[in-house]
């Protein structure tokens, strides 16, 4: 995914509706990767891989997360 552009900073005096930062995130794609592991007496006993991408359909297909094909 791209990174941020000029485009996405914004001055003091402006403000970001909601509709605005939503139309955002699924413009651009947001990705989130994280572990979690609890323990019990240093016993590991559960361990969760997180891996999540939120975006629209047109921007997965531009960057190759799903197939290009129609239900």
């Amino acid at each position: 995914m791209e990174g941020l552009g000029d485009e996405a900073l914004l001055d003091e005096s402006e403000s970001l509706s909601l509709c605005e930062a939503l139309d955002r995130v699924l413009h651009k794609g947001v990705a989130l990767r994280g572990d979690i592991v609890l323990s019990v007496a240093d016993v590991d006993l559960v361990y969760l891989g997180l891996q999540l991408v939120l975006c629209s359909t047109d921007t997965a297909r531009r960057a190759g997360l799903v197939g290009g094909g129609k239900r």
